[in-house]
């Protein structure tokens, strides 16, 4: 398999002294192209800062990462903004949608913001494998959590990026509502040929992962 993802000894402290926090700590990991990863570990390991890194939100002290080869944090601001919208689909807890957009526009937002044009077939495909085609003319608060997080999924697998990063993507969810969401984030992933990085303190969804990376204190402990 080739490897889509890489980090080389990423580093990320916070605070000094007695209160100097190794949120990452001298962390390498390889992700295929393809695959489903789960990072699992328990809150304060240092996974969500490892992930936000991943995805270029969030600088390390030191360290690199690698997409498709390239090393991101040799790019200008500007450059790894349009690389992020591009190359990476993000997934949050909170779905992140804008309130007063209905869900078609949510779905299309980044595609629009990037100056492209919406390939309406393919993101139409989308929207039947995740059930809200009859919602397409909703806005966000009139959805359930579920749902909210099917159009977070739809969002992100909308600009077809080489990597979606979910961050807890069914924390707020009731264990039905979260199987049915992670079996179709799956579902989608696979049908549409992409690789999830996703980031999980919930030992069952980790098992349904491809593989799985244990974090602990800043440090990939099993992989």
């Amino acid at each position: 398999m080739k490897t889509i993802l890489e980090t080389s000894d990423l580093v990320k402290y916070y605070g000094s002294g007695e209160n100097l926090v190794k949120a990452i700590d001298h962390t390498d990991l390889q992700i295929e192209e393809g695959s489903f990863t789960a990072i699992v570990g328990r809150s304060g390991s240092g996974k969500s800062t490892l992930l936000h890194m991943l995805g270029g939100l969030d600088r390390p002290d030191s360290g690199k990462v690698f997409i498709q080869g390239k090393d991101i944090f040799r790019l200008k601001e500007n450059d790894l903004a349009v690389f992020r919208r591009r190359k990476i689909g993000f997934i949050f807890q909170s779905y992140n949608l804008i309130p007063s957009l209905n869900v078609w526009e949510n779905i299309v937002l980044p595609i629009g913001l990037d100056g492209r044009k919406v390939d309406e077939e393919y993101v139409s495909g989308i929207i039947r494998r995740i059930g809200m085609e009859d919602k397409l003319h909703s806005l966000p608060s009139t959805l359930s959590g579920g749902q909210q997080q099917r159009v977070a999924i739809a969002r992100a697998l909308a600009s077809r990026p080489a990597i979606i990063l979910a961050d807890e993507p069914t924390g707020n969810l009731d264990s039905k509502t979260e199987l049915e969401v992670i079996s179709i984030l799956k579902g989608c992933v696979s049908e549409y040929g992409q690789t999830l990085v996703m980031i999980t303190h919930d030992e069952t969804i980790a098992q349904m992962a491809d593989h799985m990376i244990v974090i602990e204190d800043g440090k990939v402990v099993r992989a």
